[in-house]
């Protein structure tokens, strides 16, 4: 069972589903609405822990009926505890829209999720240097995942590094440092800056960060699937069709499952097919992590890839 350290955010979701989104000074009715439990960090550490992994997530939840909640919800789904700090703010909160094509926007409020710091890091230490490898995202501060990247580097502990949502502050000198750098083309595009219009254009764009001593760069393409990208080629790996209700989450079922995949043994493609799979079965239903089906239900369908 692969040993998975995600750090990085949990939000508690407040989903509204609507034909589409209001224009200035426009009112529009919804037609179903939803609470649940989300953030990017929490979204990866569910889909790894679902499939089986034995995940340590290191967070800073609520001070609030909402964190009470968040604890439970990690009790549940077979989270380890000892990263899931208290802190002394309230919930962080995410607002998503969701239109009937499938589309999102989401609007963030970080609150408790500000209070992982660099020292909170170095408390946990043993949490990094007994990973098989480390998931990060960006809804926590960069210099806390600036840190991380530098125990992981001192521990040899490889890094995932997913940066979403997209900061233009993000340094490259630490992006080059990561296993895997998983961008899509906006993101990329911020990190870069160039521009990401088309496949050749992304390609142009991820040489720079392989050029610079990136090691493996996966740009995630939607319904386009994923250009993974290292000194000797570009793939890429198309994604599996279904008909989506809600891309909430996507970005995020991929990266936890593809931590999964690759530290049970999947070479970097096939790990990429697996996880194209698990976050395409994610957007077929409603809502984040309640979309994530677990190792037993998958099982139990008929897909192309069954992962012994």
């Amino acid at each position: 069972m692969p040993k998975i350290t995600i750090i990085g955010s949990n939000m508690y979701e407040l989903t509204t589903f609507t034909d589409h989104l209001p224009k200035r000074g426009e009112t529009v009715a919804g037609y179903d609405f939803s609470e649940g439990f989300g953030g990017k960090g929490a979204n990866q550490a569910i889909a790894a822990a679902r499939l089986g992994a034995d995940v340590d997530l290191l967070t800073v939840i609520g001070k609030d009926y909402f964190g009470r909640q968040q604890r439970q919800n990690y009790a549940d789904n077979d989270i380890n505890s000892a990263g899931i700090i208290n802190g002394s703010r309230g919930s962080g909160v995410a607002s998503i829209f969701v239109e009937s094509s499938g589309t999102n926007r989401i609007l963030v409020v970080k609150r408790a999720n500000d209070e992982l710091t660099p020292s909170m890091i170095d408390a946990h230490q043993a949490l990094i240097r007994d990973a098989q490898i480390i998931l990060l995202q960006q809804e926590i501060a960069l210099a806390t995942n600036y840190h991380v990247i530098e125990l992981a580097k001192k521990y040899h502990v490889p890094v995932m590094l997913d940066p979403a949502p997209a900061n233009l502050e993000l340094d490259i000198n630490y992006v080059v440092q990561v296993k895997f750098f998983t961008p899509n083309e906006h993101e990329l595009a911020a990190v870069t800056g160039l521009p990401t219009y088309d496949l050749a254009d992304i390609k142009r764009a991820g040489q720079t960060l392989i050029a610079a001593g990136l090691e493996n760069l996966l740009v995630t393409l939607g319904s386009k699937g994923v250009l993974w990208m290292d000194q000797h080629h570009a793939q890429l790996i198309p994604a599996f069709p279904v008909q989506a209700v809600d891309t909430t989450g996507a970005g995020d079922a991929f990266a936890g499952s593809f931590a999964y995949y690759y530290t049970m043994g999947a070479s970097i493609d096939a790990a990429i097919k697996f996880a194209n799979q698990y976050a395409a079965l994610s957007v077929t239903k409603y809502g984040t992590q309640r979309a994530y089906p677990t190792k037993k239900q998958m099982a139990k369908m008929d897909l192309p890839f069954q992962f012994e």
